[in-house]
């Protein structure tokens, strides 16, 4: 099992945790299920999660209103944590690469 830690500005903000509390109860759940669920079994493949490349990876969550949450990470193997450095609802059929480039610069950044 992988130790779930998410990203936090160089000031301390949580902004991946704001992101998730943004969403309702029900779409909270969903995401929350996910990340469980990559937590007990990564390294895992499609239809949940998927390389990015780089290092990246993205798990892939279907929200209520035909929306398409991603939540990018990558695999700390040193600590045994995923670390989830962007999420975005995905409104094109490629994740966009202002996304991939924030969530390099943030892996990059990362020290737990």
């Amino acid at each position: 099992m992988h130790t779930v830690l998410f990203y936090r500005t160089a000031a301390g903000r949580p902004i991946i945790k704001e992101w998730l509390r943004a969403f309702d109860k029900p779409d909270r759940a969903v995401l929350g299920e996910d990340l469980k669920t990559l937590q007990l079994g990564f390294p895992m493949g499609l239809p949940l999660c998927r390389s990015l490349g780089s290092g990246l990876w993205e798990v892939r969550s279907s929200l209520a209103g035909n929306r398409e949450a991603r939540m990018i990470f990558f695999h700390d193997a040193k600590a045994k944590a995923l670390v989830v450095v962007h999420g975005f609802i995905k409104k094109s059929q490629k994740t966009p690469k202002a996304d991939l480039d924030l969530a390099l610069r943030r892996m990059k950044e990362f020290s737990p």
